[in-house]
């Protein structure tokens, strides 16, 4: 890979490194101690889990959260990419750069289905029991055959409830088509979608807009601020050690409380220079540091 290419790739992806000047975070990302290479854990998702930039604060991915529950020496490539369905973040050659930076012994984490859903665009709709597992195949194919391992996440949950204060789900059959999928394929699932509507539930209609991108200007249900981001890599993190992902060493933090000023979003990138087109956004129709 060239040098432009490479930048190209790392900018339209929002790669988190665990904290540092630059110089020593891409140090970190290639030698763990001893000159060894770091381990890495890629995300490949959607605007729920990835880099925001500052003229997106508060709203915060929890791919930007996740490096705080997990060891220094694993590394997080948040791939994740605003308005991405698991077809066009494949289409447009975001699955190709995470395959092409793999190694053996690394982490594919794949969480998609917000905009799986979207029936009116063809672009990113993909029908729950057929052409959405077939892309995510595409996903677990990928990483094995590079030597790393895939790990399903069924997607987080948005703030929604009904009259009398019940937690709703909005996500269809695209969680179950996964669970299923994984089952079959012999992938560890992280069931993120009943988790977090569970907490969602406990917390209810009110103190859930603590932890949703609510402000004064915009009542986001599908995004979260810092402390919805810390909070839903916490579930992450804890399935991964659950499901034996990681081990008990790999993780940590996972009873801490996590300062939400700790979340820092850097300077935007230039989308013109990245991928060409305006970022999108998740939502309704019509609506890493360490």
């Amino acid at each position: 890979m060239t040098a432009s290419r490479r930048q190209v790739v790392a900018a339209a992806a929002g790669l988190v490194l665990a904290p540092a000047a630059a110089g020593q975070a891409a140090h970190a990302a290639t030698n763990g101690p001893g000159g060894r290479r770091a381990r890495t854990l890629f995300i490949a998702g959607d605007s729920t889990a990835a880099q925001k930039y500052a003229d997106a604060a508060p709203e915060t991915g929890w791919g930007m959260a996740l490096p705080f529950f997990l060891h220094r020496e694993l590394r997080v490539a948040n791939h994740a990419a605003n308005g991405r369905s698991s077809k066009s973040f494949a289409d447009e050659g975001r699955l190709a750069a995470v395959l092409e930076e793999i190694r053996p012994g690394d982490l594919l984490l794949v969480q998609f289905g917000h905009n799986d859903q979207k029936a009116e665009d063809p672009s990113r709709f993909t029908e729950p029991w057929s052409t959405y597992q077939e892309q995510l195949r595409q996903y677990i194919a990928g990483a094995r055959e590079r030597g790393a391992r895939p790990v399903l996440a069924t997607s987080v949950e948005r703030r929604r409830f009904d009259a009398a204060g019940g937690a709703v789900p909005s996500l269809g059959e695209y969680p179950a088509a996964m669970r299923v999928l994984a089952e079959l394929e012999g992938v560890a699932l992280l069931d993120v979608h009943t988790l977090s509507l569970a907490l969602w539930q406990e917390l209810g209609p009110e103190r859930t807009k603590t932890y949703f991108n609510w402000t004064a200007t915009e009542q986001d249900n599908t995004h979260f601020n810092p402390p919805g981001a810390i909070e839903v890599a916490r579930l992450v993190a804890r399935e991964l050690l659950r499901t034996r992902v990681l081990a008990p060493r790999d993780v940590r933090r996972l009873d801490d409380a996590i300062p939400p000023s700790r979340i820092t979003w850097p300077p935007a990138p230039d989308a013109a220079a990245t991928t060409g087109r305006p970022y999108a956004r998740e939502g309704e129709p019509h609506h890493a540091p360490q």
